[in-house]
Parts: C-alpha cells; structure tokens; sequence
C-alpha cells in the first residue's frame, strides 16, 4: 500500500521531534544528573553520566522519544581478560562495593529526587515516570566495563547486571560518535532515514501489519547504519529510503553476506547468538516495510 505524496510524507517522517518534546527530554536529563550528584553517599565517588539511546543519538521520534541514561561507577569496573590472564596480570584488584549495592543507591538517590510513586524498577533500568515539564525516563546503572588486550590497553564500555541475573554490555559513546560520522558521510542522511523507517513501523503497526514485535527501534538504526554510504544523499528522500531498503533487503537474504555486520558502536555484532530477533526477522521486515511503500 503505497502512501499518497510520498515524498512529502517522507520529509515530514525525517525530522526530530518538537522543540516543546526536546525541551522536556533536557529536562528529565538535568534532573537526574542533580539526583545523582546530590546524593550523599556519592560525594567522593567518580561517575561519568553517560545518555543514551534515541534522544541523545538524534533520531527519536515522537512516539519513542523517553530519555535513556547510564550512571556509570568508573571507580570500580568489570573487566575482561585476555584466555589466561586476570587481575594479577594488570594490577586490578577485587572491590568491596558490589554492583548489587550500587543499584540500591541508585534506586535510593533517584527515589530522593523524584518520589518513590515516580520510580520503578524494572530488570533492566529504573523509570522515572513523566509529568508536564520532563517526558519518561530509563536510568541505567552501569559499572564501567573493559575489554583488556595482553599490551595492557583496553576498550572501555558498560556494564550491568540485569534483575534476572542477565549481564549486559553496551558501547553508548562509541554509537554516538560512529552515527555522528555516519551522518556527515551521508550528506546528513542516515538519522533522517532512521527516523523514516522508526516511523514508518509504527506505521505500519497501527495498520495492523503482523511480524513486527521484534523490531525495535535500537535493531532499526543498526540496520541502516550498515547501508552502504552509496545509498543515501540522493536527490529525493523517495530515492534514498528506496535504496537503502533494497541494500538491506540483498545483504540480509542469507546469513553468510550479513554475519559481520555489526552494531552502530562497531563493538558488538549485530546477528549472532543471544539476540531476540533474527536475520530473517530483520529480512522480512526490510520486505514488508518496502512493499508498504513502494508496491
């Protein structure tokens, strides 16, 4: 089902969100870096603060637009190792304050900013619920991870804990300088087609087009992030979306010629094990999303 004008529609798609939503999203933002900072325990203690997701990466949409927010301990840290190395080998040492005990400080500073009926926890991020003057909020509370090479350097990320035990890691400013650079090889391109397609699936959702759970936002992004730069900055944004869903469409056919693509921070792959959707969840997809538009 081909939508009328598309173009316009397309260009409409593209923008960020309103200045009054953006507005609100700074402002759940500055309140808890103030929950974090004031809270006594964590006065002699070295956080980086680090946002996250599709808010500070510029390519939310009205619809998904919550704020994400890591809290990230740099004073203690999980680390990697090299096959048959550890601590010993890099002068670590074991720490006292467990990642448990830092998420029930966190819990407790956001509750003493905000009220415990405005904070939830959930398995995997506590959410500070909105009002008139800041939109949702996701806070995640990291310890900072390190992925250790045998020359002693290491790559730095995050990590956590999940509730149910799950450990999680993630690369947020490692994304948010590759989208960056993405974005200006594209002729500023790529976070608009982002949004398009962002929108284009909830869309495509509320027209009651089935298969589409899976494909979240985050797996949207990561998807035209591995688009070849040759795709975007053409004379119509018709032309641009067409191009990059008919290049996804002939990389995501089989695994073999989409098993080292890779997520928007270059860190993590994008479809090997331990993820809830799959390749031909992401295929499929790329077809449906294309035969809406364009058939």
């Amino acid at each position: 089902m081909a939508l009328s004008n598309l173009e316009s529609t397309l260009i409409t798609w593209s923008r960020h969100s309103s200045d009054t939503e953006e507005q609100q999203c700074e402002n759940a933002l500055n309140m808890i870096k103030n929950a974090i900072n004031s809270y006594d325990k964590f006065n002699n203690m070295n956080f980086q603060l680090i946002p996250k997701g599709s808010y500070h990466n510029n390519t939310n949409v009205r619809q998904n637009s919550d704020v994400d927010i890591c809290v990230v301990l740099k004073d203690t840290f999980f680390a990697e190792y090299p096959e048959g190395m550890d601590d010993s080998n890099f002068g670590n040492s074991d720490s006292s304050y467990k990642f448990s005990e830092f998420v029930i400080d966190v819990e407790s500073a956001l509750v003493n900013k905000f009220g415990r009926n405005k904070v939830t926890r959930g398995n995997k991020a506590f959410d500070i619920h909105s009002n008139s003057y800041r939109i949702d909020a996701d806070v995640v509370a990291c310890f900072e991870y390190r992925y250790y090479y045998k020359d002693g350097s290491f790559t730095k990320g995050t990590k956590f804990i999940a509730r149910d035990g799950t450990p999680v890691i993630n690369y947020p400013e490692q994304h948010y300088i590759n989208g960056i650079n993405k974005n200006n090889a594209t002729g500023r391109r790529f976070k608009r087609v982002v949004r398009i397609l962002k929108r284009l699936k909830i869309k495509m959702s509320e027209d009651g087009i089935q298969g589409l759970d899976n494909i979240s936002s985050f797996l949207i992004e990561c998807l035209v992030w591995n688009a070849q730069n040759i795709c975007f900055n053409q004379p119509t944004y018709t032309d641009d979306v067409h191009n990059v869903l008919v290049n996804l469409y002939q990389f995501t056919k089989e695994d073999s010629t989409c098993n080292e693509w890779g997520e928007v921070s270059e860190q993590l792959y994008l479809f090997r094990s331990g993820r809830k959707y799959t390749r031909d969840e992401a295929n499929k997809f790329i077809v449906k999303a294309y035969n809406y538009l364009f058939e």
